[in-house]
């Protein structure tokens, strides 16, 4: 991925340091710009600045970043300020959920508690307003938004993996198995997503939109990465991928009926109909071998299999809402609009 254009002193700091590749620099600038944008920000979910400074911290555990050492990924100066970043990132999540007093303990209770849980989200749908009332600008802006996660989908759930143990391990290889496609050749769920931006005359290279990209997007994108790369929150990012497929199939008929209604079939809605058959297999082994057999196992992990589950809840209303009320207002509902050539 390219370096975005920086957003404020942080992302500016930082992306000077990648681009000397001096790895012995303390980077002071950096340090200071951090430590103030954590004292003086005001929601850290919406802030531009933070939330693009931890995608790309993160994206060099992924691809990469062009024209960066990788010798980055692991530099501990660097470690510990994304630290920092990340402290402030999941205490904002932790206070903006709900607290589970006795989490269940039995597997079909807890897949029983998820799917109350997604049954009762009732935040704005844009899967509503996608299939009726979108035209062709607003739905390319919706795949935006969608892309800087789409485009690796399943990366960053991977990580929990190696672990796992027992039925939950096996229960995340199998989901994540046809995230990948099954082992077909272009068929890997990111290429089909790729091939619906392309459709509509998007480019579809990983990042290639990040700079229209706002705060809170990236912030449902980069809890993946926080839940995903660290083993003290395993449980959340089972409770991620547990809520996530529960909450994917009907939103997904939703979508593909909507572009059918602007004039989009095949390959554009391939994407879609993919994920309305495979997440609805995807929700039973979510639920209660993926979360209910980790919790099983470990029952010390069941608080955070639940706020891995309701930070899902929360980051999807808070991203919808942002959309509906720009489209609602007649503004786009990205940080710059599609240059003038690509909107026509």
């Amino acid at each position: 991925m390219k370096l975005p254009a920086p957003r404020g002193s942080v992302t500016e700091a930082l992306f000077a340091a990648l681009a000397r590749n001096d790895l012995a620099d303390p980077m002071p600038a950096l340090a200071s710009a951090v430590e103030d944008a954590l004292r003086d920000h005001g929601d850290v979910l919406y802030d531009d600045d933070l939330q693009l400074a931890l995608l790309c911290l993160y994206e060099l555990h992924y691809s990469g970043l062009e024209g960066v050492n990788d010798r980055w990924e692991w530099h501990p100066p660097l470690l510990a300020l994304r630290a920092d970043i990340e402290e402030a990132f999941e205490g904002r999540l932790r206070d903006g959920v709900s607290v589970m007093d006795a989490p269940p303990s039995g597997a079909q209770q807890v897949a029983d508690r998820l799917f109350a849980m997604a049954a009762a989200d009732g935040g704005p749908s844009v899967a509503d307003f996608v299939a009726r009332h979108a035209d062709v600008g607003q739905v390319r802006e919706f795949l935006i938004h969608k892309s800087v996660y789409q485009l690796k989908e399943a990366d960053p759930h991977t990580w929990a993996i190696p672990r796992l143990t027992g039925r939950a391990k096996s229960a995340m290889v199998e989901i994540q198995a046809d995230e990948y496609g099954g082992g077909r050749p272009g068929q890997m769920h990111a290429q089909l997503f790729a091939r619906t931006m392309e459709g509509l005359g998007l480019k579809s290279g990983f990042g290639h939109y990040l700079d229209h990209i706002p705060a809170i997007s990236l912030a449902s994108v980069n809890a993946m990465s926080l839940f995903g790369l660290q083993r003290r929150l395993r449980g959340a990012i089972a409770g991620h991928l547990a809520i996530y497929e529960m909450t994917s199939s009907l939103p997904n008929a939703k979508y593909a009926r909507g572009f059918r209604r602007l004039g989009f079939g095949a390959p554009v809605t391939d994407y879609f109909d993919e994920h309305v058959a495979a997440d609805a297999v995807h929700e039973q082994i979510a639920g209660r071998d993926l979360a209910g057999g980790l919790i099983e196992e470990d029952p010390r992990l069941a608080s955070d299999v639940f706020f891995g589950a309701a930070s899902v809840c929360l980051l999807d209303e808070l991203v919808g809402r942002w959309q509906l009320e720009a489209w609602d207002s007649g503004r786009s509902s990205l940080s710059v609009r599609l240059p003038a050539l690509e909107d026509a």
